[in-house]
């Protein structure tokens, strides 16, 4: 499937394009600079993703920026030859009354006008408020600013009160999901319903468990997304985590993981000297590797970014890369003798579920 994503660098772009990639779509990225493009590439889709829009601004840039780029996209599905469908990430917040609300739900009427003269489907998905990692505090979501608050060990202001969260990632999955169906309609995904004080809550335990090194209890989805977030907004900057082996005379004991609660699995590898190992990312599970003996060097980036992340690490001074999600990894034995590194995810191993997305580093 050939998929026109637009909006595709922003947050919720980058996630549903991560996972069109993961999924083996072709993706042609429509960004601020490549609308002019939009025309040429609706004639080889087999479908659009509508997410550009304007979420922060004054108020008449933010209702009649919503509605400028519906308008926009409905003027190119008008000159294609064919019908396009469209899967349109709409909000809960459309028709609020707000000028988000107004643009959000205008834009909703421009594309079905459109799509319906020209015979097509269009899903208007519901989106309730995302979270997630790689949002842009103080833009994206209330999320993205507590995770910079407790990260900096700033107390954020809060006014409290009960709220519906979805994960990026689930909802990037219903939007590719909605390219199966062949009628028009409005979704309404479901998120998790909690409340502001809670994810603030759960923000400073999970830092305070980290902050050491700890695994934290991720028994449940939204503790995990949300340690997920947290994650990701702290690397590289406090990557590595250093170990404290325990020396005595009759050798060393380093503890590579304390996990607080929840599932976790171990295992072991090793490695001749020369060859590399990994090359994927994950949507959603916590990895650690620790080398435990001989010399590797441990390389990420994230996913349709350039720049490499790297770290040498050896057996005799052990330190812990998490990997966080969305990020390519590998490790490659650097030395001259056998690699051995342990291996830890907070879940056990599914092979119906593996969570393991193929995808080259590169060179540092």
């Amino acid at each position: 499937m050939r998929v026109v994503l637009t909006g595709a660098h922003g947050f919720l772009g980058w996630h549903t394009r991560v996972l069109l990639s993961a999924l083996g779509h072709e993706v042609d990225a429509v960004g601020r600079d490549g609308w002019a493009t939009l025309p040429a590439a609706l004639q080889r889709a087999d479908g659009v993703i509508h997410i550009a829009g304007v979420n922060r601004g004054p108020d008449d840039e933010v209702e009649q920026g919503n509605i400028r780029l519906a308008t926009t996209l409905a003027e190119a599905l008008r000159s294609t030859a064919k019908p396009v469908p469209v899967v349109y990430a709409n909000s809960v917040q459309a028709d609020n009354g707000t000028p988000y609300g107004r643009g959000k739900a205008e834009a909703a009427r421009i594309l079905t006008a459109a799509t319906s003269e020209r015979g097509a489907v269009l899903r208007d998905v519901l989106l309730p408020n995302l979270f997630g990692e790689h949002g842009r505090p103080g833009y994206n979501s209330f999320v993205a600013t507590f995770v910079d608050h407790v990260l900096h060990g700033r107390a954020p202001e809060v006014v409290d009160r009960e709220i519906e969260l979805l994960h990026v990632q689930a909802a990037a999955r219903v939007l590719v999901d909605e390219f199966t169906a062949d009628t028009a309609g409005q979704v309404h995904p479901a998120g998790t319903a909690t409340s502001v004080s809670f994810v603030l809550e759960t923000l400073q335990q999970l830092e305070a468990v980290y902050r050491n090194g700890d695994m934290p209890d991720l028994t449940t989805p939204l503790v995990r997304d949300l340690f997920n977030t947290l994650r990701a907004a702290s690397f590289p900057e406090r990557a590595p985590i250093p170990l404290s082996p325990r020396t005595d005379d009759r050798g060393s004991l380093v503890e590579v993981v304390r996990s607080h609660g929840g599932q976790g699995q171990a295992f072991t590898s090793t490695t001749k000297p020369g060859i590399t190992r990994g090359e994927h990312f994950h949507l959603r599970k916590v990895e650690r590797f620790v080398v435990i003996n001989g010399c590797a060097r441990i390389s990420l980036r994230r996913v349709f970014h350039s720049d490499v992340v790297s770290f040498d690490v050896n057996g005799d001074e052990p330190v812990a890369i998490d990997m966080p999600i969305g990020w390519a990894h590998n490790i490659t034995n650097i030395g001259d003798s056998e690699l051995t590194t342990l291996f830890w995810t907070n879940e056990l191993f599914d092979p119906a579920s593996p969570d393991t997305w193929p995808e080259t580093v590169g060179q540092p």
